[in-house]
């Protein structure tokens, strides 16, 4: 795994010396590395091409972090080779995204096709890849040629997607909105012809009745203890009764 900063460096390093004559350069979305380095080859003929004793070099990447497809290596190409005195041939394609479904069925059709056996001076695989067999064609005439470079890459991913669809709203939330008290305003409005419990929400009825009962009992309690300290007991009759005299007439 590289990011795509790397990758580009390294082949624009490779295409400064201008190695080859003939440049095919590929790309395909929704491709993988897999179909490439399975042991059943998806591809034989790209395989071939490949896998060829005749290679000299080859760069692999089978995962890569951004997107290379900005680095517009047609346009490199040709002024790198310019700078060398060389003249390249230099062709780009663009397939179209398969499905598995049609890319099973091209394969099965024309997978087993094989390039003839050119001489070839280097293959530079770019990225994760694969060609698909429409590619076979241009593949053999770029080979023909005595020395040819090929770059193949995936373009990045499309991005999953996301519905856009909302959730319902709770349809209790809006009955409980429906009853819930309104803000105050300072001109005169519904909220002043609201009654009194919903116009102040602190002020429930359940504090109302707690207020009442409550007045009630302290004025009860209150009489209670008016009546308890207008009790009045004159000193003479305690003495009568607590007196001395009163102590010995009971004995």
């Amino acid at each position: 795994m590289q990011t795509s900063s790397e990758v580009i460096k390294f082949t624009k390093k490779v295409l400064d010396e201008c190695p080859t004559d003939q440049y095919l350069i590929v790309t395909q979305p929704g491709i993988n590395a897999a179909d490439l380095t399975q042991s059943d080859c998806l591809m034989p003929h790209v395989c071939k091409t490949v896998e060829s004793s005749r290679v000299k070099g080859k760069y692999t990447v089978a995962e890569v972090i951004g997107d290379v497809t900005e680095a517009k290596f047609d346009e490199y190409i040709k002024v790198a080779c310019r700078k060398k005195g060389k003249a390249a041939h230099v062709k780009s394609v663009q397939l179209s995204s398969l499905s598995p479904a049609a890319r099973a069925q091209d394969l099965a059709s024309n997978g087993k096709l094989v390039l003839e056996e050119d001489e070839a001076t280097h293959v530079c695989i770019h990225a994760d890849g694969v060609v698909d067999v429409s590619l076979t064609a241009e593949l053999k005439a770029v080979t023909a040629a005595d020395s040819y470079t090929v770059l193949l890459y995936a373009t990045p991913r499309e991005p999953l997607y996301e519905s856009d669809f909302i959730e319902p709203v709770h349809m209790g939330m809006k009955r409980d909105a429906n009853s819930a008290p309104l803000p105050q305003q300072n001109n005169d409005t519904e909220f002043n012809k609201l009654p009194l419990f919903e116009k102040y929400q602190f002020f429930t009825p359940g504090i109302f009745m707690g207020l009442v009962v409550a007045i009630v009992l302290l004025s009860i309690l209150g009489a209670g203890i008016r009546g308890l300290a207008s009790l009045e007991v004159s000193y003479g009759a305690f003495d009568k009764e607590m007196g001395p005299a009163a102590q010995k007439k009971q004995q």
